[in-house]
């Protein structure tokens, strides 16, 4: 038996369908934010269309995909907003609820929530900004 071809690892990018699916979670995400009386203020002056290719982006980026941000870090992004942790917490529990609603395996939610609380102190009010 010959090998011809190696076969790479598939991203969970690749396995959740890449791009179209990325930018179909960010949609249902932000519907869900912007629903939510708790949080919907903090994009009340914000380019949504903007924000949302940011997040794609971003989220790609978790996911195994293309690096292909070039935005602003985390804590310099969310730092002035003061935002409390029980508001990053809804946005987190928003996050995995779009997943689940989308069919995401678990292990790649799993792998999703655990890059939120990695990042948890870059983005919450008074959060340490030493890592950003």
């Amino acid at each position: 038996m010959t090998v011809t071809e190696e076969t790479a690892p598939v991203s969970h990018y690749e396995r959740i369908g890449g791009a179209a699916a990325v930018k179909a979670a960010v949609e249902l995400f932000y519907d869900r934010v912007l629903a939510d009386p708790e949080l919907a203020g903090y994009f009340a002056e914000v380019d949504m269309a903007g924000q949302r290719r940011h997040l794609a982006l971003m989220l790609a980026v978790v996911l195994g995909g293309p690096n292909e941000y070039t935005g602003r870090d985390l804590a310099s992004a969310h730092q002035p907003l003061n935002i409390p942790v029980a508001h990053y917490v809804k946005v987190g529990e928003h996050l995995t609820a779009t997943l689940t609603q989308l069919g995401v395996p678990g292990d790649i939610i799993v792998d999703v929530q655990a890059v939120l609380a990695q990042v948890q102190d870059q983005v919450v009010a008074g959060g340490d900004q030493a890592g950003a």
